[in-house]
């Protein structure tokens, strides 16, 4: 395949995933409340999810839950209730605190628990296997399916992702350090919180 073949199919899923959606805004809270650091394993639970929907896409189980109304709407309201089960969790957990070092180490979740939730909100977008099939097809070919090509889509969607992430993630950290010392604080959860539970609610919502 030709760089230029590559360049577009990098150009495509960057774009793609850049776009703010639920596992963005994810990445920005937690990196604005514990750090980028924190938030790899934000991150690397997203990318786990996007890697594994990928996959059933290329098997082609996509096409079956596009075609599969019952499916389709079980993954959709799970991701929903997730999403607006996190905004009520971000509406409730109180003033946001824009100073780290204050926060203490019992009220700063474990890297399993950030990974996990970055998973599940991820997981839970039956979209996202729907845009994979719609994807993959435009640079699989019959005489060039091998498991070598495969295996660099796959590995590149990862990549790109995660950086998209950690994106989202370092300017949620420098948006803190901006913030810090203002009453923005206040409103901060707030924002954060009603997001989420849009989110939860438009997806809800959505029409296949």
């Amino acid at each position: 395949m030709s760089i230029e073949f590559w360049g577009v199919y990098i150009l495509t899923v960057f774009l793609a995933s850049i776009i703010p959606g639920p596992s963005m805004i994810l990445a920005l809270t937690h990196g604005a409340k514990y750090g980028a650091h924190k938030a790899i394993a934000t991150a690397l639970g997203n990318c786990v999810a996007s890697f594994l929907q990928a996959v059933v896409s290329i098997a082609g189980l996509g096409a079956l839950l596009a075609a599969s109304e019952t499916g389709f709407m079980v993954v959709k309201y799970f991701g929903a209730a997730y999403l607006i089960w996190l905004g009520i969790g971000v509406l409730t957990s109180g003033e946001f605190n824009l100073d780290t070092s204050k926060i203490e180490k019992k009220d700063i979740p474990s890297s399993k628990r950030l990974f996990l939730q970055g998973f599940w909100v991820a997981a839970g977008n039956p979209k996202a296997i729907i845009f994979f099939s719609a994807l993959f097809p435009q640079f699989i070919s019959a005489d060039k399916a091998s498991a070598c090509h495969f295996a660099l889509l796959l590995g590149l969607l990862t990549v790109i992702a995660f950086a998209c992430m950690m994106i989202y993630a370092c300017g949620g950290a420098r948006i803190k350090e901006i913030l810090k010392g203002t009453t923005v604080s206040s409103c901060i959860n707030k924002v954060l919180g009603t997001a989420f539970v849009g989110l939860g609610v438009s997806l809800a919502c959505s029409n296949k």
